[in-house]
């Protein structure tokens, strides 16, 4: 069976190009009738941030990508948390070091630190490898009684693994295709920390054999990881998964990798949710007014090509249509624009029924209580006009009150000489009609300023800036049935005061 993982480290916010890791993974699995799993991996116990594991799962719960295996659903390859399985890795370290395929460094961090200074003064690089281990101190060039004398009086070592010495490391990835490696271009990375717990490249390692994992999908910036997780492997003895490494997300500009600071300067996110870190708040695609569905659409196509014109997709046809063959090698540009017009589709795909209890929300927070069903009504006649449901109040507020003030400019365009007159009799026309709705009234005065052989913008455009206060808005003839007869007249005797 197909099995996945998504395995995110509690650090911080979950970056949008993650997000879109975990998808990939989750359209993956699901096409090929398999298992999504989410891993914590939580091993780098300096970098842990109070409340990330609860936001990376929330931010996944509301973009609609669900685990098979995890912390919150459990499984029979569990704990799910790197930091609980630290005797497994003990057991696996102790392997390699039998082995021979990795070997203790009893380098104190300020004897490492002066080796790289000193490089640095001969405009060198300083690179623990096959070359400078056989002059360091490790179990590799002290004798068998100086390694026992060294750990009889617990002193700190970390555990290095045995890079072999010109050895070419080929290798198959889904996407980038063949992939060579030449070991001595590689250093000897750490897989055991002082601390007793591993990095990163040993735990992910035995997570994933020991989870059955079959294909780990995940970004292009571990593929230089890969000739050391592919030679683990074969250190053990074990079946490799297959590897995909997905293309970088690009800033708007294509240059460089999308960051936060790019979403700070163009006024977009790149969380999934909004992130608290205290002193300073992360704006998230959720509460920006996204929907869940407009995300998932627009980072499916950020590196996926489906080969047809087709854009808009549901999940489930995102799943049915996915294939890692068609992921592309090169990175993609992120569209802020792009991204609001997927939002703009989904918001006209809904019903009033779906933005009404949203949009209710934006006139509670400005004091206003209505009708369910004018909001339902409301949210119908203007979801066109608008990408976030929030933007629905500066083209609707003229329902709700009244103009405190008109828009000078096309004030100058709409009011001439004989608008006072047009607007008194505009007042005793509309006065007259009974059952004060859209059709009746648009029928008297259509009426009237045919048989007064004028122009309709004479009348509609000082109306229209009498109700709005502004040249905007839907059908002059729809705001007054919603408005109602009273409030009609009421605004415009205002707007003829104000034009005498």
């Amino acid at each position: 069976m197909t099995r996945v993982r998504f395995a995110p480290s509690p650090t911080g916010p979950l970056h949008i190009g993650g997000v879109r890791t975990a998808l990939f993974n989750y359209l993956f699995a699901k096409k090929n009738g398999g298992k999504m799993i989410l891993r914590i991996e939580d091993t780098d116990q300096t970098r842990f941030v109070q409340g990330a594991e609860e936001y990376i799962m929330e931010s996944l719960n509301w973009l609609g990508i669900k685990f098979d295996e995890g912390i919150r659903e459990g499984g029979e390859y569990g704990p799910y948390r790197q930091s609980e399985r630290k005797d497994i890795y003990a057991k696996y370290a102790k392997q390699l070091l039998k082995s021979g395929w990795a070997y203790m460094a009893f380098d104190t961090p300020e004897e490492l630190d002066k080796l790289r200074a000193d490089a640095e003064q001969n405009k060198e690089i300083f690179v623990y490898n096959q070359k400078t281990r056989k002059n360091l101190r490790n179990s590799l060039s002290l004798s068998s009684d100086e390694v026992e004398n060294l750990l009889a009086n617990n002193t700190p070592y970390v555990l290095r693994f045995k890079m072999p010495e010109n050895t070419v490391v080929e290798l198959k990835d889904i996407i980038r295709g063949d992939v060579k490696f030449n070991t001595n271009e590689l250093d000897d990375k750490v897989l055991m920390k002082t601390d007793g717990l591993p990095t990163y490249h040993l735990a992910n390692i035995v997570d994933d054999h020991l989870m059955e994992i079959t294909h780990v999908i995940r970004g292009e910036e571990w593929l230089p990881s890969l000739p050391l997780h592919y030679l683990l492997y074969e250190a053990f003895g074990w079946e490799k998964p297959q590897f995909a490494h997905l293309p970088l997300i690009l800033k708007p500009t294509g240059k460089g990798k999308l960051s936060k600071r790019d979403g700070d300067k163009m006024g977009f996110p790149v969380f999934p949710i909004e992130w608290n870190a205290g002193d300073e708040v992360f704006r998230g695609y959720r509460e920006d007014g996204y929907f869940t569905e407009a995300v998932v659409n627009m980072l499916a196509l950020l590196g996926w090509n489906p080969g047809t014109e087709q854009e808009i997709f549901s999940m489930n046809e995102l799943i049915q249509a996915f294939s890692l063959d068609r992921v592309g090698k090169s990175g993609s540009r992120f569209d802020p624009e792009k991204t609001k017009w997927f939002n703009h589709h989904y918001l006209n795909e809904k019903s009033g029924e779906d933005l009404a209890d949203r949009f209710k929300q934006v006139l509670e927070e400005k004091g206003i209580n209505t009708d369910g069903n004018l909001i339902i009504r409301i949210c119908d006649m203007l979801k066109e006009r608008v990408n976030f449901v929030p933007e629905l109040w500066n083209e609707s507020y003229f329902f709700f009150e009244a103009p405190a003030e008109y828009d000078e400019k096309f004030m100058k365009k709409a009011v001439k000489d004989d608008t006072k007159d047009l607007m008194s009799e505009l007042i005793v026309r509309l006065q007259g009609v009974d059952g004060f709705t859209s059709e009746k009234t648009e029928a008297v005065v259509k009426e009237w300023i045919q048989s007064m052989e004028i122009g309709f913008g004479k009348v509609m455009s000082p109306f229209r800036l009498a109700l709005v206060g502004a040249g905007k808005g839907p059908h002059v003839f729809d705001i007054i049935e919603i408005i109602g007869k009273e409030e009609t007249i009421l605004r415009l005797e205002k707007f003829l005061s104000k034009i005498s």
